[in-house]
């Protein structure tokens, strides 16, 4: 009764075993099938010169080995070649060039000077400046855009100091030309 038992296990495991081969391992193989359409109109490639190229052949064939003075079965490497000796002449001296003294520059002032005025009550001279959009009134010691200090205010010049650096610039009075008549 046992051996029975033991038979029909054995059966029952042996048929899984099957169906899971079937099932997963069946299945995996790709089918390789032909279309008939693209074996009756194939694609040709198209190169230019189409014969064989000999002469590349030809070339390789010819070639001949010439070594240097080492072996390539050996693993010693050759001796270095001789120093060579260059008498160098006398020495010249050499002088280094002169420093490159680089003067810092003042940045111009992002506004146009157009024009001046005094306070009637008193002599302090107002500059006019503008940006294309804005008028600007200042005197003379005022800081203009949080960065210049205006110096002076002359008839045709306006001197000015970079806050941040301290170095000095001068804006000149540029004239408006007349509007254009209508």
């Amino acid at each position: 009764m046992k051996q029975k038992k033991q038979l029909a296990v054995l059966v029952a495991l042996l048929l899984i075993a099957g169906f899971i081969w079937f099932f997963y391992f069946g299945r995996d193989n790709p089918i390789a099938t032909v279309d008939a359409g693209a074996a009756q109109n194939p694609q040709l490639l198209s190169v230019e010169n189409p014969q064989l190229h000999t002469y590349g052949v030809e070339k390789a064939r010819n070639t001949e080995y010439k070594g240097g003075a080492r072996s390539i079965f050996s693993r010693e490497l050759p001796p270095p070649p001789p120093p060579v000796h260059i008498d160098p002449g006398p020495k010249v001296p050499v002088v280094p060039p002169p420093p490159v003294i680089v003067t810092p520059t003042v940045s111009p002032l992002p506004v146009k000077f157009f024009g001046f005025g005094t306070v009637p009550n008193g002599t302090s001279r107002r500059a006019f400046l503008t940006d294309g959009e804005n008028v600007y009134v200042v005197a003379e010691g005022e800081i203009l855009l949080n960065r210049f200090r205006i110096l002076k205010i002359g008839n045709a010049n306006l001197e000015y100091e970079e806050v941040s650096s301290g170095l000095r610039g001068t804006a000149i009075l540029e004239e408006q030309g007349a509007p254009p008549s209508a």
